[in-house]
């Protein structure tokens, strides 16, 4: 059984707490993060994985795997004796039709079926303001916190969002402190009267406050990026563990593939060695970190792993069925007419990944639009990214997601003039073997030349009519797949400055942008060209 202490500082400061953790306490963290709205099962690009190919064994995640990989291990270990915290550190807002179709709802009516004990806020949460949120934190029936946002002036969430939360836990009192990223002012919506405090000043307070009020056991959930948390890790005193999110990292004892250990451990301040851990996104893992205490409330013993949600993992038949129920009215959506094009638009990939392309430049403008406020100079698409074409007449949202089915997310960051050009130089090595990689752009034009060596065959590059300044430094939006190196971008990876990658989906971005220019004129005028 596990109780919840909710409340400000100021009360935890007030209230007679239980001694610190008897000796050799342990926990059992399930944990998830950046579920990003993934109610249905995903496929290997983790975007909406189809009926054939689900009963075909080919997918990953989605709730109903999430939940029987919860229940099974929650009533596995708590009929050892073994405690239990099932947490969620933030983003299940956003990145498919089912937050489009019910916003917050199904992720609230989801989550509380699964029972998860605590969520951090995450970016995403506030996509739709703070009255969006607010709906979602008005349904749960657990704790959300954000430690360092001041929200007492946003009357919609003041008394819904926490700032952090006491969890009494067979006894022993563990505290749940969180964190979310500052930059959500420019990636989300909070509003003007959500105010965001430095993390690590936030963080250190809260576990002051907690320490004196008796809470021997202190668990940072936080929304920031592992990077972050390992400054987090490195800056503050008296967090025992932190369980991350946001960076969409994926952390594994076994995985070759993995971006970091799991646990991760780093030092803080004092020397006391602090465990990180993530588990990557989509629901396609279950991270589950077992973790022990001494009587002072000090780890002495981590680990765990990230358990891959794959098709050896039966959903659980309730929840699946009630997926499919809110399935009905998004196959609706999918047939909405979001706008109309004049004439057919050409996304056929021999097309694409060749040439410009209508499809491509459509796709390119609409992300230039989207950010160009943000101080963003040029956008580049990967023609392989570009999966249909759409005929001439209305559009609906079910063409838009043909063409973009892999629920990518704008990317935003910065490149010198001469990255840009070894991104398109990258973008044309390939061709000839007519891959996903060739580059279509806006704000700028280029020409390349098929009979010089890969390497070499980019000349003539402009950017908003003027050449390229090779030292010179550019805004670029790309998609979240590119912006990681996929598609041998790993320019983008490594120099990409001042990254941000979890924009809006693409796939909306496309419809907003052809329902606010309908009916759309689809063209081509000569931004890429072939040298004779």
């Amino acid at each position: 059984m596990i109780a919840r202490i909710l409340g400000s500082t100021a009360i935890l400061a007030g209230l007679s707490l239980a001694a610190p953790a008897a000796a050799d306490t342990t926990l059992h963290l399930l944990h998830i993060n950046d579920l990003h709205s993934r109610i249905q099962p995903i496929n290997r690009f983790d975007s909406t994985c189809s009926a054939e190919d689900d009963a075909a064994g080919e997918c990953f995640g989605g709730v109903a795997r999430v939940a029987t990989a919860v229940n099974t291990l929650r009533d596995e270990l708590e009929g050892a004796g073994e405690n239990v915290l099932v947490m969620d550190a933030g983003d299940q807002f956003q990145g498919s039709l089912f937050f489009t179709t019910y916003e917050g709802d199904a992720a609230a009516e989801m989550m509380n079926a699964i029972g998860f004990d605590v969520m951090a806020s995450g970016n995403h949460e506030w996509n739709n303001g703070p009255e969006g949120f607010a709906r979602f934190l008005s349904q749960v029936d657990f704790p959300v916190i954000a430690g360092n946002l001041d929200v007492s002036a946003e009357p919609a969430v003041a008394d819904l969002l926490l700032d952090h939360v006491v969890l009494d836990v067979d006894g022993t009192q563990v505290g749940v402190i969180s964190a979310l990223a500052t930059d959500t002012v420019e990636t989300s919506s909070p509003g003007e009267n959500v105010v965001f405090e430095d993390e690590i000043t936030a963080l250190q307070a809260d576990v002051d406050a907690l320490t004196e009020a008796g809470v021997g056991i202190i668990i940072a959930l936080t929304h920031v990026g592992t990077p972050d948390d390992i400054r987090i890790a490195e800056a503050v005193t008296g967090i025992d563990v932190i369980v991350g999110g946001h960076s969409h990292t994926l952390f594994s004892a076994r995985d070759p593939d993995r971006a970091y250990a799991y646990p991760t451990w780093i030092s803080n301040p004092e020397g006391t060695m602090v465990p990180i851990v993530q588990a990557y996104a989509y629901s396609k893992y279950l991270g589950h970190l077992e973790v022990s205490f001494d009587d002072a409330g000090d780890v002495i013993f981590a680990q765990g792993d990230s358990m891959l949600l794959d098709a050896s993992v039966e959903p659980d038949a309730e929840i699946a069925a009630r997926v499919a129920e809110l399935g009905g009215p998004i196959e609706e959506t999918m047939a909405d007419v979001i706008g109309e094009s004049a004439e057919m638009i050409e996304g056929d990939r021999a097309v694409c990944r060749a040439m410009e392309c209508s499809m491509g430049n459509l796709v390119a403008d609409a992300m230039l639009e989207r950010v160009r406020d943000q101080g963003v100079d040029i956008a580049i698409q990967n023609g392989g990214g570009l999966r249909a074409s759409i005929d001439a007449g209305e559009v609906t949202m079910g063409e838009i997601f043909t063409v973009l089915p892999f629920q990518n997310a704008l990317a935003t960051f910065d490149l010198t003039g001469a990255d840009v050009v070894a991104a398109l130089e990258n973008g044309v090595s390939e061709i000839e073997d007519g891959a996903g990689r060739f580059p279509q752009v806006s704000g700028m034009s280029y020409t390349f030349d098929l009979s010089a060596e890969p390497g070499s065959r980019i000349s003539n590059v402009m950017v908003a009519g003027e050449p390229i300044d090779m030292e010179a430094t550019y805004g670029v939006v790309s998609n979240d797949f590119m912006r990681g190196g996929g598609d041998g971008y790993s320019v983008f990876a490594e120099n990409g400055m001042n990254a941000y990658d979890f924009g809006p989906g693409l796939e909306q971005v496309v419809a907003d942008y052809v329902a606010a220019n309908s009916p759309y004129q689809p063209y081509t005028d000569g931004r890429i060209t072939q040298a004779e």
